[in-house]
């Protein structure tokens, strides 16, 4: 059914302080909109920085779209507050706007009203920009719009001293990514358990399809939402983050060398559906290339190894220098109970999955597996409340009920658990208890609590009145870790270093498009 880890768990038990230190860190994106649930038509308020430079409040993909970004950090209860800080002093600066408190967007009208984040004049910012403009012209700009929480985990360096036998990060950074590559090969396998707890996806607005062909079965609220009875995650379906284009990849997770590999492959590999867009039109540029991927970034995934980068370099070439430094988990929704888009739940949840995917052993993947992992994930993410939900095993035929296989994992994390109580009291015991009720109720998981508020309030209804009400919670809390002297700091010191960046530039945009995105600026479409 599942991997059998008691050999590793029992290893785990004798050496419990090896998990003290866990870092951490958050990316929350969320849209901002107008009272009466529209998206906001200005520009990134000033009053918060410049969106290129700021260390934590920045913009994704289109000039109202925020994001959060917390420093790493191995306090959860700090990087909680720290990203409550964020949400409080935003919505201190807000000019009648509230945040969107869901994944799916509020009503667009249109995509054209989608504003691209702008990031200046400097040649960086406007490669930014750019590449925005490629996904705008690739897949549509509503898609973009979805939001999403982040969520950075990295082990401590004591962990991979004891479990793998290393003497330091850089001496030992092949086994360290080794052991990163074997956690994201079982979170394929078993990462749906994300969306079936905390999936918070399960409806969308009807403006969200004008246009789109699906067969998806929708049923309809009074009031105009699109929905499937027992979806989790509609964000993560095809509706949402996926990239047809991308399916036939070769790119697996089985050695950093061979994943490295198939990504500069895709970076350079020519896509006939791109190239008929070309680079230019009418004389201004509408993507970076016209190769399947423009960037590395623009890979669709639901975890990622990583690596902080250093100068110029490519996120591919830190992997390969240094090794897998932290993973990044790509799957959570925004959680709509809380005004900040994830609670401690949560994190502690997937400290104890992704440890287990660590401990776990993990053959390794083909890409056909890799495909076969994704039907589970699709029927979670469908049907994932639907009584009797089966997951399959492998490859092959055989099928276990879903509740019997996750109440198996959970005999395994509560052993884990129970480690990670002794840096921190009884709290990750408690998460256990409290989320494997929801095998035997899933409307208990976030999207069967959403779902029933959709159907009488509407995504719309529903969407304000919690956005009302988190704007108010907000600007009425104090902050718990910041300062409003720090947040001017850094607001100035975000203005400053984009004008820095921008007098910098020694090359014209041309030339730094050749030398950064490959472009061949005689692709130009008619």
């Amino acid at each position: 059914m599942i991997p059998d880890v008691s050999k590793a768990l029992s290893w785990l038990e004798a050496h419990p302080k090896v998990l003290c230190g866990i870092h951490r860190g958050i990316e929350r994106e969320t849209l901002r909109v107008t009272p009466e649930g529209n998206l906001a038509s200005t520009e990134h308020p000033i009053s918060l920085g410049k969106s290129l430079t700021h260390k934590w409040i920045t913009t994704d993909f289109a000039e109202s779209l925020l994001e959060f970004i917390t420093p790493v950090d191995d306090n959860i209860a700090h990087t909680l507050h720290f990203l409550g800080d964020l949400h409080r002093y935003t919505a201190r600066h807000l000019d009648n706007e509230r945040m969107w408190p869901m994944s799916m967007p509020c009503f667009i009208e249109a995509e054209d009203k989608i504003t691209l984040a702008q990031f200046g004049t400097s040649n960086v910012g406007r490669f930014k920009t750019l590449y925005r403009e490629g996904l705008k012209n690739r897949y549509g700009a509503l898609m973009q719009t979805i939001s999403g929480v982040h969520y950075n985990f990295s082990l401590p360096i004591e962990f991979w001293q004891a479990w793998a036998n290393v003497k330091d990060e850089e001496s030992g950074k092949e086994a360290i990514s080794d052991g990163y590559l074997r956690l994201i090969r079982n979170y394929y396998r078993f990462g749906w358990i994300i969306p079936f707890f905390f999936g918070a996806s399960p409806a969308i607005c009807g403006s969200f399809l004008k246009g789109r062909e699906t067969n998806l079965p929708f049923e309809s609220t009074p009031k105009g939402a699109k929905y499937l009875p027992y979806a989790t995650s509609l964000r993560l379906s095809d509706l949402g983050y996926t990239n047809k284009s991308q399916s036939d990849l070769d790119i697996t997770f089985n050695h950093l060398e061979t994943y490295v590999k198939g990504l500069k492959k895709a970076i350079h590999k020519p896509s006939e559906e791109f190239a008929k867009l070309g680079v230019k039109k009418d004389g201004e540029y509408i993507q970076l290339n016209t190769n399947v991927l423009q960037i590395e970034n623009e890979l669709y995934a639901p975890i990622r190894p990583k690596r902080v980068v250093k100068g110029d370099e490519s996120p591919s070439d830190a992997l390969l220098r240094g090794g897998i430094e932290y993973i990044e988990v790509r799957s959570l929704d925004i959680n709509p109970f809380t005004p900040i888009g994830v609670d401690e739940t949560q994190i502690r949840f997937l400290d104890l999955f992704l440890i287990w995917c660590v401990l776990a052993d993990a053959p390794e993947m083909s890409a056909s597996e890799l495909a076969c992992c994704r039907s589970n994930w699709n029927n979670v993410i469908l049907e994932g409340r639907k009584p009797g939900q089966v997951i399959g095993m492998g490859c092959g035929e055989r099928k276990e009920p879903l509740a019997q296989v996750g109440k198996a994992l959970f005999a395994d994390l509560e052993r884990v658990a129970n480690v990670l109580d002794c840096c921190s009291g009884t709290k990750y015991m408690e998460v256990c208890v409290k989320l494997e009720e929801m095998f035997d109720n899933p409307e208990l998981t976030f999207s069967g609590r959403l779902l029933d508020k959709i159907k009488t309030q509407g995504i719309g209804g529903f969407g304000l009145s919690l956005a009302e009400e988190y704007y108010q919670e907000l600007i009425k809390t104090p902050y718990e870790t910041l300062t409003d002297e720090a947040f001017d700091h850094e607001r100035i010191s975000s203005i400053k270093r984009q004008e820095e960046l921008e007098k910098s530039d020694t090359i014209s945009f041309d030339e730094y498009l050749k030398i950064h995105a490959g472009t061949n600026t005689d692709n130009v479409a008619s």
